[in-house]
């Protein structure tokens, strides 16, 4: 994992990146040529094309990243990267001639970036198709030694043995008499000095699970192991870099407490998000106007009952407000008056109320929430009372989802499906404990980008 402004990116799809923008400046230079040669024109002394390739480049980059082409999923599935991929330069033909348009100072032949598009089609196929059968991504993965063979050692095994882990283990130690659940674990005794057993056997990393430490931490081999260059990582943040997520399982107090992180709280922080958010939310209330008059007449016009549907949420430091959606649901939808989770093919959900929740129509009301301030455009959902209550006796550190804005969109809404049960609620947490500690603009930025693939692809729709 290689950490970019506080988030961890996966070493693989960091290099895989690095290696397609340059194809996508090769391929917009290619088109630049090739256009010129078919105009039997050539560059003269004052001829300078880089704005237009590193607008072609930027902005390509850009959708294919909003579209998912960079999810695990998708970078190993050329299947998938082909239907993606046609989907990506669809959006960026219109997205380049909407900035070629509105720039004048930025002019090109559309067939340039149509030539460009084809080329870069062609590339990112290839270099996807090299890169997983002649580099393979399991050349990525880190090599790791875990000390302890319990119930904690085993959160990792089960994710080593997923497709597409970036670790692999070792070997795990067994670290006390009483640790027997992973089979193979060898004896503490049995390796010697831990740093000249990881230098032999090309182990970059120790992870830390044991299931007691006083008495059982080695601390004097650990220091020889950090300061012979290799990392030692204690289980929770080691489970956070992999994952993107604050695994809870495996998570203690006091590692929240000392744990590098949790600063989106500070006053700098706090007036560039704001600022943030009245500027994103402006810009996406302009640009949805027509949807948004649209909708408003086709639920008026199909089903009886208000526009919109005022529902009360726990927001920032548990205060409560009114979050402003379209109404999706029939009238009556809960009137015995008990909440409920939705549920996929909710019965409740009219035809027009299908359709916008389907492309998150319904979410956009919101806007004015955060207009407001009651909202960010990015972070934790906001939920009901009545759950907030009863998941909060029941998931440990749940209410800690409140230190912060509730957004619109967040990581959790990215990473997880849509949450109907208190299991849900629970992942969905961890990814929200993920966010908060480890909140940049940049974060900000790279989930409202990849919210698109939510929506193209309807995930976690009910």
């Amino acid at each position: 994992m290689i950490r970019v402004f506080r988030h961890y990116v996966p070493l693989p799809l960091l290099v895989l990146g690095i290696i397609e923008f340059v194809a996508l400046i090769l391929a917009a230079v290619l088109a630049w040529y090739g256009r010129l040669w078919q105009a039997d024109l050539q560059f003269d002394s004052g001829f300078n094309v880089l704005p237009e390739v590193l607008t072609y480049a930027c902005v390509t980059y850009v959708v294919m990243l909003a579209v998912g082409l960079y999810q695990s999923q998708c970078y190993r599935s050329v299947r998938m990267t082909a239907v993606r991929l046609a989907v990506a330069l669809g959006i960026d033909f219109v997205a380049l001639s909407v900035i070629f348009f509105t720039f004048p100072s930025v002019t090109t032949w559309r067939s340039v970036f149509v030539v460009a598009a084809l080329l870069t089609y062609v590339f990112i196929l290839m270099l996807r198709w090299i890169f997983s059968r002649l580099v393979g991504w399991h050349r990525f993965r880190r090599r790791v030694i875990v000390l302890g063979a319990g119930a904690r050692a085993r959160r990792l095994q089960a994710m080593a043995e997923a497709p597409g882990a970036g670790f692999e283990v070792f070997r795990y130690v067994q670290m006390a008499p009483g640790e027997a659940d992973i089979e193979g674990a060898v004896p503490r005794e049995s390796i010697g000095s831990l740093a000249s057993f990881m230098e032999k056997n090309n182990v970059e990393d120790v992870v830390v699970a044991l299931q007691e430490r006083r008495g059982a931490l080695p601390v004097s081999d650990l220091l020889h192991v950090r300061m012979s260059g290799f990392g030692v990582y204690e289980l929770s943040a080691f489970i956070e870099q992999q994952t993107g997520r604050v695994d809870l399982d495996s998570l203690n107090p006091s590692w929240l407490i000392f744990s590098e992180g949790f600063r989106s709280s500070r006053r700098s922080a706090l007036i560039i998000k704001r600022l943030f958010d009245i500027l994103a939310s402006s810009l996406l209330l302009l640009l949805t106007a027509p949807i948004l008059v649209v909708t408003a007449i086709a639920i008026r016009l199909t089903s009886p009952g208000p526009i919109f549907y005022r529902q009360v949420r726990v927001g920032q430091f548990g205060e409560q407000f009114e979050v402003l959606k379209f109404r999706s649901m029939r009238v009556d939808a809960e009137k015995d008056g008990k909440p409920r989770w939705a549920q996929a093919g909710d019965p409740r959900v009219t035809p027009i109320g299908r359709i916008i929740r389907s492309t998150r129509i319904d979410e956009i009301p919101q806007i004015f929430n955060v207009l407001r301030g009651d909202m960010s455009f990015v972070g934790p959902r906001p939920e009901r009372p009545f759950f907030v209550e009863e998941l909060a006796t029941k998931i440990p550190f749940y209410n800690e989802r409140h230190i912060v804005k509730p957004g619109i969109t967040g990581w959790a809404q990215l990473n997880y499906p849509y949450g109907a049960s208190e299991e849900d609620a629970r992942h969905k947490l961890e990814f929200d404990l993920y966010y908060i500690k480890n909140y940049t603009i940049f974060l900000d930025l790279l989930i409202l980008i990849q919210t698109v693939r939510v929506v193209l692809w309807q995930d976690g729709v009910r």
